[in-house]
């Protein structure tokens, strides 16, 4: 299981137990993004989305289907948490599970390198047309740099190993972000946390405080991203397609 496949496999069972197809929004991203920092299996999250389903199709057979339709994933984020404690139950006393390590199958060194390079392109696109001619754009370009390098690590004799080179990828995106974060101005952030408040005003009473600042952090960190045109440089975004 590799970390495009863990995002693939949690959006194809919420719209399959919906019913239609939704497209996940920042927030629905950013949770998915918590659970997996937190080491969630993949089994917790599908089978907390089926629980909350099955609770939601039993209360809707007594309103008569009068409830409102089901718009976003963090509906589920309570029985996914549940469905986490029980596997961790389930668990105790038998040999650690090891298969949250992401597979190698999908991630040959030349597609990853392209992806590097990809991203390293479309870093120095949107340097070369932000505004601001210093701010986050200098950290940019050195980004773009270590991404081309790491490329050509891929390509070499002697390969980083993959868990590594996500951290790397990791580390390179949280100081890009930091600088992003610090040349915004106080009323655009102002601005984007109200939006994620707004957007997780209805699902308050599902996730717990720790959770909830997680996923506005999240958010956040998406929303200064998109604004700035720049890419997620884990493999997770790495698509398969």
């Amino acid at each position: 299981m590799n970390y495009f496949e863990y995002f693939s496999e949690i959006e194809q069972r919420f719209s399959q137990r919906r019913g239609s197809i939704l497209l996940l929004s920042t927030l629905d991203w950013a949770l998915i993004e918590t659970w997996r920092e937190a080491g969630i299996p993949l089994e917790a999250v599908l089978r907390g989305i089926d629980a909350a389903f099955e609770k939601y199709e039993q209360r809707s057979r007594k309103a008569r289907g009068r409830l409102r339709k089901v718009n976003g994933l963090a509906w589920c984020a309570q029985a996914v948490m549940r469905a986490a404690e029980e596997m961790v139950e389930a668990s105790t006393g038998l040999a650690p599970n090891t298969s949250r390590q992401p597979a190698e199958t999908g991630f040959e060194p030349e597609r990853v390198a392209a992806f590097l390079e990809g991203n390293a392109g479309a870093i120095e696109m949107a340097a070369a047309a932000a505004v601001d001619g210093q701010g986050w754009t200098a950290v940019g370009s050195s980004t773009a740099l270590r991404l081309r390098e790491l490329a050509q690590t891929l390509r070499g004799s002697d390969p980083p190993a993959l868990d590594e080179l996500d951290r790397t990828l990791t580390v390179l995106e949280e100081k890009l972000l930091a600088q992003i974060q610090a040349s915004a101005s106080e009323a655009e952030l102002v601005e984007l946390k109200a939006q994620a408040d707004n957007e997780l005003a209805p699902y308050r009473g599902r996730m717990g405080a720790v959770q909830l600042r997680q996923v506005q952090q999240q958010f956040l960190h998406k929303r200064l991203l998109e604004i700035c045109r720049l890419p997620r440089l884990s493999l997770f975004y790495m698509s398969h397609g």
